[in-house]
């Protein structure tokens, strides 16, 4: 699945995210709104996983691995949350 929880305070997106896994996303985030979204893994991601970390303020770690993601997604993330804390390396 490539929305999963690594541990209580890590969400993982990895590999190529559908539309399908936004509920998922959704669901994590809202059970554990300070959880650190790591997106080093993910080559991309359906506009809806993309919505929901813009809506929710989601703490990424990153920069993601897919080319679009890193060069445009991620940018506008940050300039959309520029007080959004990101997550520590060991976080």
């Amino acid at each position: 699945m490539p929305v999963r929880r690594l541990d209580p305070e890590t969400l993982v997106l990895e590999g190529h995210c559908p539309v399908e896994d936004a509920e998922a996303l959704l669901r994590l985030l809202s059970a554990t709104p300070d959880a650190c979204v790591d997106w080093r893994g993910c080559e991309s991601a359906h506009a809806a996983l993309v919505q929901i970390l813009l809506a929710t303020g989601a703490r990424r770690r990153g920069p993601p691995a897919g080319p679009f993601l890193r060069s445009f997604v991620d940018p506008a993330l940050d300039a959309a949350s520029p007080n959004a804390s990101l997550c520590r390396s060991g976080s």
